[in-house]
């Protein structure tokens, strides 16, 4: 999806899109939708299907009039990328070789343009006043899924257009803390909220952590923690140093409040059409060695601390990386 969006310039719910490697890109899309994807877009070759057997034959079809020997196709972290397509993929074109080519698509999205930076930023000042305002709401008696429904009313009206939502109320740690309707603030304990948030479909990452009255020593001492953290976290994440580098000086921090052990490894992720791009630390190790580059966009203190009886302390904010070495703040 993000690639396509990436592409063509505009957001598609579940098309495909072939580029082959000489010629117009292709579009396949459902029956009716051609003319009103055709005044938006700027690739005007449309192919439509009635229903999912035909939109393969005419994959099948267009490959073999190509002659495709090899398909490039992204195997990102995306919504609908479903294995079962890949595999029907294959089955149906059993002649054509396919290579991953998600690096070489990473690559190219993890340094953003101008007006990417630009939708960021409105992105930020959106989430920014949300956030704002969530701060003031949140109290005793909520459930999980009453701030959502409130962040989610406000962030569309801003013209947010796919935003995401995770919330925490303690005193049980969730590292993807989806919104239950189950799950009620209490007082004296802690609430963490994370928003994910999109202008023109690029997003920014904002957590905050809040205390509901006093939710004790070892809740303040987080929040305290992670607000050094991310201190340290932007003083030294600079273009030509390694994640893994600032990821030391972190620990560090933890170790200084006795929260090493409930810290999740990893401190960073990119982020642009999707709410998480690659490199991202937490996930895949390998990317805890990539170098900071500018014009990256980087959401800073993604892993919260998971205290047992208190609930999850994150403290996240989202940057660009100009190319003097500063990070410009946009929520």
């Amino acid at each position: 999806m993000s690639t396509f969006i990436y592409i063509t310039g505009i957001k598609w719910l579940r098309p495909s899109l072939i580029i082959p490697a000489e010629g117009d890109p292709t579009v396949l899309l459902a029956d009716g939708e051609e003319d009103g994807f055709r005044e938006m877009a700027w690739i005007k070759n449309v192919l439509s299907y009635s229903d999912g057997s035909q939109l393969m034959g005419e994959v099948v079809k267009y490959l073999k009039d190509l002659n495709a020997k090899k398909v490039g196709m992204e195997y990102a972290v995306e919504r609908d990328a479903f294995i079962f397509f890949y595999d029907l993929f294959k089955k149906l074109n059993r002649n054509v070789e396919v290579v991953d080519i998600t690096d070489i698509l990473d690559d190219i999205k993890v340094i953003k343009d101008r007006y990417e930076i630009d939708y960021i930023m409105k992105a930020g000042e959106v989430t920014r006043k949300v956030a704002a305002a969530l701060a003031d709401l949140v109290r005793e008696g909520m459930k999980e899924t009453d701030i959502a429904a409130e962040a989610y009313y406000m962030l569309y009206k801003a013209g947010s257009e796919e935003p995401l939502i995770y919330i925490n109320a303690g005193p049980n740690p969730r590292v993807h803390s989806e919104p239950l309707s189950t799950v009620t603030i209490r007082n004296n304990s802690i609430v963490t909220i994370t928003l994910d948030a999109d202008f023109s479909r690029y997003y920014v990452n904002k957590s905050l952590t809040i205390p509901i009255g006093n939710p004790g020593d070892t809740a303040l001492n987080a929040i305290k923690c992670m607000d050094e953290a991310q201190k340290v976290a932007v003083e030294n994440t600079r273009p030509g140093t390694k994640f893994i580098e600032v990821m030391e000086k972190l620990d560090e921090t933890y170790k200084k409040y006795d929260m090493l052990r409930y810290r999740v490894i990893g401190y960073a992720h990119s982020v642009g059409l999707k709410p998480e791009e690659m490199p991202i630390t937490t996930i895949v190790p390998k990317d805890r060695f990539v170098e900071v580059k500018p014009y990256m966009v980087l959401a800073l203190g993604h892993a919260p601390l998971m205290i047992p009886g208190i609930g999850s302390v994150k403290i996240e904010e989202t940057y660009v990386v100009d190319p003097s070495g500063n990070l410009i703040r946009c929520t």
